[in-house]
């Protein structure tokens, strides 16, 4: 295998389905097992239940509405994706598609916020299980004892959740470890539950409403001044919702017809994300017995649930949404190991001969995989004595996301405008999905709302980053933490620029070289 550090400008092997490299993960996800990674990772079940109570507190009802706002924007992110996703079907997506459209230094940052961003996801993502389990057994409230408060902002719930998160960490990285198989098996499942218990608890609030669909055109529940700010924090929910729909292809070498298939999952993803999760906070909305009260923001939907729906069937259903935090959790580490075997199987990071490896035996990176499992469970305990940091993590991993979103958008449209980006047909002899007249517009559209978004996400608000609301670095953290990454990872490659320049080895190629062709 050739380093790493480069600068090309080729294109990929079109006619390979994985250019450039030897098959070594086996093929085991189907049309089905695809659409579940992204959905999965998506998982309106698992983060609708954790964020709602934060989105109503600081925006009210009527941040409703940045719900379409961000599905609108993400879509038109993930149609520039799809187009990516059926010409380079390689693992390690996001980091692969910006080296080839961007050039491998620009690449390789792109992959390391990536895999950074993953891990903290994973991280939030477990921590979900703290708004759900305590919910239907009070024995699940393992850290104070029955009577203890289980809420997120207490220290006794923060440090509950990050015991339910860490324990649920075990079991996701076993499944991770067992082989693809598995884990598009256990996705599978647990798609097909959220989805049943997603249309189940649509259709139940629905018949229950408390007041009429026009709650969403009010603020409701909002106490302060200045509504734009609030809505604009509002979003978060949405925004921490509607990422992680290109994980269908970052599974693009173990996918079956990974070119005709990829494309379409990830936008149907998306969508049915999209659809479900619009009308289960307007069913919430309309059904919560009251929205003044205070439970909503503090209780959000699994409060809504045991409320009108009583302990027996409000439990059955938050059963669902325990299924679709496991589903969540592992779609989210499945995607971050493939982006850390990546990047280390062209000798982009450290330990690549290990963290490169795929075992012979499951025919998955195994040590990939435990990499990303451990590096949530840092997150998760070293702050448990801080449970200020919580909210925080969940803006500051969507942000990084966000950011490395642009890495591959950004240089996507500087290429349609030179007309480099390849055609090509899929394994059927199909043309692949393409945009067409509407490739640049789209495109445009989608850098200017993500640029939007990452400043909104960033943004250092005390409501969002500080809730002590007197810590500097806390309200700072996002820029300081993003900076400090950035800072390792510049010192980590141009040192071993400098130690390949000092051997007097040459800057080889890690991609194979292909012209683009143009549209």
């Amino acid at each position: 295998m050739s380093t790493f550090f480069h600068d090309p400008r080729e294109l990929g092997d079109r006619s390979d389905p994985a250019p450039g490299y030897a098959q070594e993960l086996r093929r085991g996800v189907g049309t089905f097992s695809s659409f579940a990674a992204g959905f999965s990772f998506v998982s309106i079940l698992t983060t609708v239940f954790q964020l709602f109570g934060l989105g109503f507190s600081l925006g009210g009802a009527s941040f409703f509405w940045t719900w379409p706002i961000v599905f609108g924007g993400q879509m038109l992110v993930a149609l520039c994706f799809s187009e990516l996703a059926g010409r380079w079907p390689i693992s390690g997506a996001v980091y692969q598609w910006s080296s080839r459209l961007a050039g491998t230094t620009i690449g390789w940052f792109v992959g390391w916020i990536m895999i950074i961003g993953q891990t903290l996801t994973v991280a939030a993502a477990a921590i979900a299980l703290q708004a759900v389990l305590p919910s239907i057994w009070s024995g699940f409230q393992l850290v104070g004892g029955h009577d203890a408060d289980p809420t997120l902002t207490s220290s006794t719930g923060a440090q509950n959740a990050i015991l339910l998160g860490c324990l649920l960490l075990v079991v996701t990285t076993t499944v991770n470890v067992l082989g693809i198989r598995q884990v598009a098996l256990s996705s599978s499942v647990g798609v097909c539950v959220e989805i049943v218990g997603v249309v189940a608890l649509i259709v139940i609030l629905f018949c229950l409403p408390e007041r009429g669909p026009g709650v969403v055109a009010h603020a409701t529940g909002w106490h302060g001044t200045g509504y734009l700010g609030a809505f604009l924090a509002s979003s978060l929910m949405a925004a921490y919702v509607m990422v992680g729909f290109d994980s269908a292809g970052e599974l693009s070498e173990e996918t079956h017809a990974p070119r005709r298939t990829t494309p379409r999952t990830i936008i149907s993803a998306l969508l049915t994300s999209g659809i479900g999760g619009g009308l289960l906070i307007l069913a919430a909305l309309m059904s919560a017995r009251s929205l003044t009260d205070g439970n909503l923001s503090l209780g959000g939907l699994a409060w809504v649930l045991t409320d009108r729906l009583g302990d027996v069937v409000g439990r059955l259903l938050l059963c669902c949404v325990a299924v679709a935090v496991f589903a969540c959790t592992l779609a989210v580490q499945t995607s971050g190991a493939r982006m850390v075997f990546s990047m280390a199987r062209e000798q982009a990071l450290p330990f690549h001969r290990v963290l490169g490896r795929v075992s012979s035996r499951t025919g998955t990176p195994i040590a990939a995989s435990l990499v990303v499992g451990g590096g949530a469970a840092i997150a998760l305990l070293v702050n448990v004595h801080q449970y200020a940091i919580f909210l925080a993590l969940s803006s500051l991993c969507i942000a990084m996301l966000y950011l490395a979103y642009l890495g591959v958008t950004v240089p996507l449209l500087v290429r349609r405008i030179r007309g480099e980006v390849p055609a090509g047909v899929d394994e059927a002899g199909r043309p692949l999905f393409s945009l067409g007249v509407w490739s640049v517009p789209v495109n445009v559209l989608a850098v200017l709302y993500q640029v939007a978004m990452a400043v909104n996400l960033l943004w250092p608000r005390a409501a969002v980053y500080d809730l002590t609301g007197h810590t500097w670095w806390l309200r700072w953290s996002a820029l300081l933490f993003i900076g400090l990454s950035l800072a390792i990872g510049a010192a980590y490659f141009l040192g071993q620029r400098l130690h390949l320049r000092i051997r007097l080895r040459p800057l080889s190629h890690t991609h194979v070289a292909d012209p683009a062709p143009e549209l």
